[in-house]
């Protein structure tokens, strides 16, 4: 398959809006490639070379691509920066590339691949110089659209507007000219987070394949989610006999252990799939010396005061998420880490064994020997409840010791890799059916501002909520509270180095909240709000036949690095949060109600 071949679909699937429509352009494409051009092309989609956990960093400025862009259409920088700020890409100023280049001439899928790896992996004293050449040499042999695509993917700016599960849908077309084997593309994807996997075992062994597809360690899983309930007597109500868990607020890490070769690996994956391993030298030391062949673990990593003992705040914890001064940052914010359960271990899957038998396997591993001989891995505490008032002072006791709550469980429950529902519950505080919980949600936008404000060029932002269903980002907000003046001028540089100058494909968004500058949904924030109201304007939710959600007198509370764009907070979250607070509402109701008629009887 030529190169030019996927160009042209991207450009026709970037100028489509319908999703429909998009996973048919993609199933089309897919269906005239081998299984490894597939998998590439899968990659490349989502605007990378390799499976997003492993990434790819190019290293290559903007400005370093103006310059090659520059000679390669025989002009001046400045000619090329006056485009770039005109048409806002400077991928479209490479359609101005003029080439001749023959079809039966033009280079393969897997040539570009491999120039682009090459080009990724040159480095040391001038090595920019280096990539220039190099990158120019290969833009040569393009055509302008295929030179379009690849001055894109290089920059990080592809946004096609479309996630990995829009491809799943795609890969299912592809296979059985419907979505019927959606859902089981989504369950092997959820255990084995290698898109270009998925489709190369898919168009090489069919479903049954895909269904014999398992844990492999070195592959994060997509972990599981906690539902919320407003309190422990709907808790109990709802789950029965359960165990809880102190909720920690720290990293949440998967751990993959691997000493079935010479070398032994240890990665430790955050909850977006991003491989954080050299972050954590002290943790990955102490995985080392745990008793295991192989082994897939989750837990929470916490920052501690050495001195008492005491856990950090996540503020604290958070300054560990850094790619420099890792030795010295792990002396002043050492950390632990608590496994809260076990997936994988020793070539044997535990996703279909209960809590309580992955809890055993668990303190079978942690035992206390193990624990004294690394004294940084432990199995995180757990109490069985019985009652909603065990589950309370349980609650108490962990508020009081500085925590933010409890994750209670089913203790005849699975695994279910990449399923938020009623196997875990979480309980906080904040859980009182009003919404004083924070809503993570992605930035998709913002408004220049009025003034004193205008003098940032920063006023206020939108922020939207991820539909999984419909695999887009729908506006929840508008929010103009919660930062300083620094913290303004800081959040309009972070948004300017993604700034794009349209609406993405995979926004949702009401003309009428159009924000004056668009930027690519990445960025996930902290959001508080009063409660959640109906709107007429705002997408989060909204049909033909209900109004939108939107979040009353919101405040910018922090941001999570931690997670992806596709782990805002869904729709089917906030219709839940909603319900709770619409009943606590009522229940408050119907107390007055109450206390009135009892009012008057006394008078």
């Amino acid at each position: 398959m030529k190169f030019i071949d996927v160009a042209q679909s991207f450009d026709q699937i970037e100028k489509e809006s319908s999703r429909l429509k998009i996973t048919e352009m993609l199933s089309n494409l897919l269906k005239q490639a081998t299984p490894s051009q597939a998998a590439t092309i899968a990659y490349l989609s989502l605007g990378d070379l390799h499976p997003t956990y492993v990434g790819t960093k190019f290293n290559f400025a903007g400005k370093s691509m103006l310059k090659v862009l520059a000679k390669l259409l025989g002009v001046t920088d400045h000619t090329v920066k006056a485009k770039e700020s005109k048409l806002g890409d400077l991928g479209l100023v490479a359609l101005e590339v003029e080439t001749n280049i023959l079809k039966e001439h033009a280079l393969t899928l897997h040539q570009v691949e491999k120039e682009l790896d090459e080009f990724a992996l040159i480095s040391g004293e001038g090595s920019n110089q280096e990539k220039e050449k190099k990158l120019l040499e290969l833009l040569k042999q393009l055509d302008p659209i295929s030179i379009k695509y690849v001055v894109r993917i290089i920059l990080g700016k592809l946004r096609l507007g479309f996630s990995d599960m829009t491809l799943l849908d795609a890969f299912s077309w592809m296979y059985a000219g419907n979505k019927s084997i959606r859902k089981d593309l989504e369950e092997a994807y959820n255990v084995c987070v290698d898109i270009g996997l998925i489709i190369k075992i898919l168009k090489e062994d069919g479903l049954k394949g895909i269904k014999n597809i398992g844990i492999i360690p070195g592959v994060p899983v997509r972990p599981a989610a906690a539902e919320r309930l407003p309190d422990a007597k709907s808790i109990i109500e709802k789950l029965g006999k359960c165990v809880a868990q102190p909720k920690l607020d720290g990293f949440r890490l998967q751990v993959h252990i691997n000493k079935t070769h010479s070398t032994h690996d240890v990665h430790f994956f955050s909850r977006n799939l991003q491989d954080m391993s050299e972050m954590f030298p002290d943790l990955k030391k102490a995985a080392l010396q745990l008793n295991v062949k192989t082994l897939v673990a989750e837990g929470e990593a916490i920052s501690y005061d050495v001195e008492t003992g005491t856990f950090l705040p996540f503020q604290e914890t958070v300054k560990r998420r850094r790619k420099y001064d890792i030795e010295k940052m792990a002396e002043d914010f050492p950390l632990k880490l608590y496994m809260f359960d076990v997936l994988y271990m020793n070539g044997k899957s535990y996703l279909d064994d209960t809590h309580e038998e992955r809890r055993a396997a668990l303190l079978k591993l942690l035992d206390e020997e193990h624990i004294a001989k690394q004294a940084v891995i432990h199995a995180i505490e757990e109490v069985e409840i019985n009652t909603a008032k065990e589950l309370d002072e349980y609650f108490e006791q962990n508020i009081s010791s500085g925590l933010e709550g409890l994750v209670v469980k089913k203790t005849d429950s699975i695994y279910q890799a990449g399923k938020r529902n009623f196997n875990w519950v979480k309980l906080k505080r904040q859980e009182s059916g009003e919404l004083n919980d924070t809503v993570d949600c992605v930035i998709l936008g913002y408004y220049t501002g009025k003034g004193k404000r205008a003098a940032f060029g920063i006023g206020a932002l939108l922020v939207g909520i991820y539909n999984k269903h419909e695999d887009v980002f729908q506006t929840i907000a508008k929010i103009g509270t919660g930062l300083t003046d620094e913290e303004w001028r800081e959040q309009k540089k972070a948004c300017d180095k993604i700034k794009i100058f349209q609406k993405p494909h995979n926004v949702q968004c009401s003309k009428e909240l159009f924000p004056d500058v668009w930027v690519d949904p990445k960025i996930i924030c902290m959001i508080r709000a009063d409660e959640i109201t109906l709107s007429p304007l705002h997408t989060a939710g909204k049909t033909d036949k209900k109004l939108g959600y939107a979040l009353r007198f919101p405040r910018l509370m922090g941001y999570r690095p931690d997670k992806s764009a596709t782990e805002a907070t869904e729709i089917k979250e906030i219709d839940q949060l909603y319900k709770l607070q619409f009943n606590k509402s009522k229940k408050s109701s119907s107390s007055e109600k109450q206390r009135s008629l009892f009012d008057e009887t006394e008078k």
